[in-house]
């Protein structure tokens, strides 16, 4: 008998999770805004949230992939938990990209041992999508380096234990190569969390905006060498955070479809006796709904494996799976809305809550417009920036 692989444990895993802490959870999670600390605790006692740290160091040392796999699984059980989980996993890989002895020992460990959740803080408000044109500043003062600035839409924050950080020298912020990433710790003085930001969507994912006043951080927090960093936007941040995205707008749009299926099977008219699911107009709708989400799924799952074996074609692929994602869930959303019928509007439905997530899948950056430039450019064989 042939050993199961690994993205199919972990996907049975992932579902196992979603189906008994995340689901029942969810619709709280979404009405109160609430961090989904439950759903992130039982992801971290299976062992998930070292996804992508080296085996070496206690984690499962997985790819892409299994990225699109588990997100995916958790987002049809709660969209905000995947979206935390989804933003953990980038910013864990950023950390393990290049990191040094005390880095190991000081966050890949935690994180394998599921005692250290990290997130990305790349945006800001000064340059919206364009993440790799970071305004946030930082300079050597001894030992220490010291950040002032600005971060924007920061998932999990004020809750992680440690944010990875973009800045770059004074004077140097239209020069993409002087990219810096370095690693904040919650606790590190300066920092101040500003109110938190009520979306229409993906609720409970903390989504934040920061102050940095004179953070002070020691230098052994840079990540990789000063100025380098342009290759964590497209060799790690880019392609991780693009099939995370993909894997949770994926999970948003099946989760659409399932409660689709699940009503027209068991809705009967009374006057016919007909179940929904025998009117052709409403099953042919089901097919495309059905198509499209599939397909979707193919060319991530097609693209992250890319990914995972270098293929020097994955940044198309990966740009393209994002897109025609992003789609699919607002399309799929909408059609389910459509025949669900007069239930389906009701207040703080399981669909509505849907409909909402999926409306972030355009605007997350990279956003649809940014993408289509980057994947014209890419096919056409010319620099993205």
């Amino acid at each position: 008998m042939n050993e199961i692989a690994p993205p199919a444990v972990l996907q049975k895993k992932s579902a196992q999770i979603a189906a008994a802490v995340l689901a029942p959870d969810a619709e709280r999670v979404d009405r109160e805004a609430e961090w989904p600390a439950h759903g992130l605790r039982a992801l971290a006692d299976a062992g998930l949230m070292g996804l992508h740290i080296p085996r070496r160091l206690g984690g499962l040392g997985e790819g892409l992939l299994s990225l699109a796999i588990v997100t995916e699984e958790l987002a049809r059980a709660c969209s905000s938990t995947a979206m935390c989980f989804g933003m953990h996993c980038v910013a864990s890989k950023v950390l393990a990209a290049k990191a040094t002895k005390h880095q190991e020992d000081q966050y890949l460990r935690p994180i394998a041992e599921g005692r250290h959740i990290t997130t990305l803080a790349l945006s800001e408000p000064g340059t919206g999508a364009h993440f790799f044109l970071p305004r946030s500043h930082y300079w050597a003062q001894g030992d220490d380096y010291v950040l002032d600035g600005r971060k924007s839409f920061v998932t999990s924050g004020s809750h992680a234990d440690s944010y990875v950080v973009s800045a770059v020298p004074p004077g140097a912020e239209l020069d993409p190569g002087t990219f810096t990433c370095l690693v904040m710790d919650c606790d590190s003085p300066g920092i101040e969390w500003l109110d938190a930001w009520r979306g229409l969507g993906v609720r409970g994912n903390s989504s934040r905006a920061a102050k940095l006043k004179n953070v002070t951080i020691p230098q052994t927090s840079l990540l990789g060498l000063t100025g380098d960093q342009i290759w964590y936007v497209f060799e790690v941040v880019a392609p991780y955070f693009l099939v995370a995205m993909a894997g949770v707008y994926l999970g948003i749009a099946q989760a659409a479809l399932d409660l689709t299926i699940t009503r027209l099977q068991s809705r009967r008219h009374e006057h016919t006796g007909e179940t929904l699911s025998m009117i052709s107009a409403l099953s042919d709708e089901v097919a495309d709904m059905w198509t499209r989400t599939e397909r979707a799924r193919q060319l991530v799952h097609h693209a992250a494996r890319l990914g995972d074996t270098g293929s020097p074609s994955c940044q198309a692929a990966l740009f393209a799976a994002k897109l025609d994602v992003a789609g699919t869930a607002v399309a799929v959303t909408n059609a389910a809305m459509r025949l669900a019928g007069g239930q389906g509007y009701q207040e703080n439905s399981a669909l509505g809550r849907l409909l909402r997530d999926a409306q972030a899948a355009h605007v997350m950056s990279p956003t649809t417009h940014l993408l289509k430039r980057w994947l014209g450019r890419s096919v056409l064989g010319m620099p993205l920036l």
